[in-house]
């Protein structure tokens, strides 16, 4: 099987590039962490901006949705708990189980972080045209 140098060398530089990007979300992630609280560690604060955005969640879907050890999950929503940051409550459609929801404190703190965040990401784009950015969004759509 023979391949196109160019492409072959196309799709490393695409790879090194999400490498790039990778390591500029989970320096993000270190940095939205301790706007939110200095002891808030970056799985955490995916773990509340999580449940900022979608709700209250059981700690298994949760855990899911994150692709993360359902241990880790409990140790970091332990510690959301004593920071103040979530709450466990009794589930409203099964009295039997409970749900994890983030505070008004979260809510407001994650708010904040992602505000600052999003104004840095649409000053950088800002210097795109538009059909630039709508040609962006719809290439990461059709890889992910």
């Amino acid at each position: 099987m023979t391949t196109d140098p160019d492409l072959e060398a196309s799709i490393a530089a695409v790879e090194e590039e999400f490498g790039r990007l990778f390591h500029r979300a989970r320096t993000i992630w270190r940095i939205s962490a301790a706007q939110v609280h200095p002891d808030l560690q970056p799985t955490g604060y995916k773990v509340v901006a999580t449940l900022v955005s979608r709700g209250p969640a059981h700690a298994g879907s949760l855990a899911e949705e994150l692709q993360i050890d359902k241990s880790l999950l409990s140790r970091q929503l332990r510690q959301l708990e004593e920071l103040g940051l979530t709450e466990s409550r009794v589930d409203e459609h099964d009295a039997r189980s409970r749900v994890i929801a983030a505070t008004p404190l979260a809510i407001e703190q994650v708010g904040r972080v992602k505000a600052a965040n999003q104004a840095q990401m649409r000053e950088r784009l800002r210097e795109w045209e538009p059909g630039e950015i709508e040609l962006f969004a719809e290439l990461l759509g059709r890889l992910l």
